[in-house]
């Protein structure tokens, strides 16, 4: 495995994906480039597709590196558009259809942050076209878009990044070096979990209604299933683009999301997947339901997932929406508890609370206050693998893993079954539930890698 531009050793971890390795295996060198970027001082031309908040939270923070040049903005809702192409002093191009941007010879790099029901298409499109790809998180809506955009990675030899930041925060790193360093002994178990106290009429019912004018509704939708608009399957703030009130809605619902297991799920499951050499669960078993917000979202508002991992562990993903209690009162975060000790992580800090036994001397205490929350990071290594075409942080092959953890969590709720996971062949053993793992994209939006 090649070497992560941070120029730390990569893991020994096993290329599962025996289709996509072979067909990368022969092409992908480590100093390979096939695309505009010539020398160091180039500049790197980057598009971005899907400029709503988080969109222009990348565009922001790609904009503050000086090798970074935004030539194109692309949105199918026109005043988000209108207001990127603002931030850029007027220098991007505004594109209505991502395909415009692929098809700019140009354009070295694009960053996708649209609704995730887009992220698989675009990535592997975007791949054959010769860009690298920064792709928020979750990467994909299924198991098997997940392996396609894998296999578009290694097949076309390019770097693609995922949006699973955490990685590239000094303290994320510090906190897993010491638990896969041993420090904490023996950890039989890790809780994750989101906690918040909404109110109980949650993003409300609005009624269908014609799209709003300025919005391409049915390019919107893409490959997700043919539905009438609503303000809340679309989820954006109309009202607000600048400022929206709340984060977007769409991941309420199964057409286009996964709601808060794979939302915040992926952040927080990314992470304790990495402090174990990137191994995934063997078995997956949920219960919850929407038991509080009387609004139409369909994904639930109370959720607990229980993870068996081979190595000897049990991770939990918790959610609730009723009440924003929780452990050390803090409303994330992760805690592995180890025969040694017990460790604490969020985007604020991390610290260890030794565990006192007998006879024995107690682990030293460690801690550390956020030096950032990654975003800057995580910027820097993508750009820098671009030049250099060693893969980043979060590869999109490690994404993969974390993407699929979680949406193996929704599956499990959402069949009543205990999901049995194959890690090697990576497949749902069950096989009444292997249905769970594709979706048939509405035409004209074949995946094909």
């Amino acid at each position: 495995m090649e070497e992560i531009c941070s120029g730390e050793e990569s893991r020994n971890r096993r290329d599962f994906l025996k289709t996509a390795a072979t067909a990368g295996a022969a092409a992908f060198t480590t100093n390979l480039f096939t695309g505009n970027v010539k020398g160091a001082n180039s500049r790197i031309a980057t598009a971005f597709i899907g400029v709503g908040q988080q969109g222009r939270t990348n565009m922001r923070v790609a904009m503050t590196r000086p090798e970074v040049e935004v030539v194109s903005v692309c949105d199918v809702y026109k005043p988000c558009l209108d207001y990127a192409v603002r931030l850029t002093q007027s220098r991007a191009k505004p594109v209505k259809d991502f395909r415009e941007v692929l098809a700019n010879k140009s354009i070295d790099a694009v960053c996708i942050s649209t609704p995730d029901h887009w992220h698989a298409y675009m990535t592997v499109e975007a791949c054959k076209a010769g860009k690298d790809v920064y792709v928020e998180k979750p990467i994909s809506l299924t198991i098997d878009e997940g392996k396609k955009m894998v296999e578009a990675a290694r097949k076309y030899n390019r770097v693609v990044q995922a949006g699973t930041m955490q990685r590239s925060a000094e303290h994320f790193q510090k906190a897993i070096d010491l638990i896969s360093d041993g420090a904490l002994g023996k950890v039989a178990e890790v809780a994750t979990w989101n906690n918040a106290h909404l109110a109980k009429e949650g993003i409300g019912n609005p009624p269908d209604s014609p799209p709003v004018p300025e919005l391409d509704w049915n390019f919107w939708l893409g490959p997700a299933p043919e539905r009438p608009y609503n303000v809340n399957r679309f989820g954006y703030d109309i009202a607000n683009v600048e400022h929206p009130r709340w984060f977007s809605n769409f991941r309420w619902f199964w057409d286009y999301a996964g709601g808060m297991m794979t939302d915040w799920g992926v952040h927080l499951l990314d992470i304790v997947q990495a402090a174990f050499d990137e191994e995934q669960p063997k078995s997956i078993s949920a219960q919850g339901g929407k038991y509080y917000l009387t609004d139409d979202r369909e994904t639930p508002d109370t959720l607990k997932v229980t993870l068996e991992y081979a190595s000897g562990f049990l991770a939990t993903y918790e959610n609730r929406n009723n009440n924003g209690k929780s452990i050390l009162n803090k409303p994330y975060g992760i805690l592995f508890y180890g025969e040694n000790g017990t460790l604490f992580v969020d985007r604020t800090e991390f610290f260890v609370i030794p565990e006192q036994r007998r006879g024995q001397p107690m682990m030293p205490e460690s801690s550390m206050k956020a030096v950032s929350q990654g975003n800057t990071h995580h910027w820097e290594n993508f750009l820098a693998c671009i030049r250099s075409r060693q893969r980043p942080t979060s590869d999109i092959e490690i994404c993969y893993t974390s993407t699929t953890t979680c949406l193996l969590g929704n599956i499990a709720l959402r069949s009543g079954e205990r999901i049995d996971f194959d890690t090697d062949r990576q497949t749902i053993t069950n096989p009444a539930l292997k249905k769970w793992m594709d979706r048939e994209p509405r035409a004209p939006w074949k995946l094909t890698a």
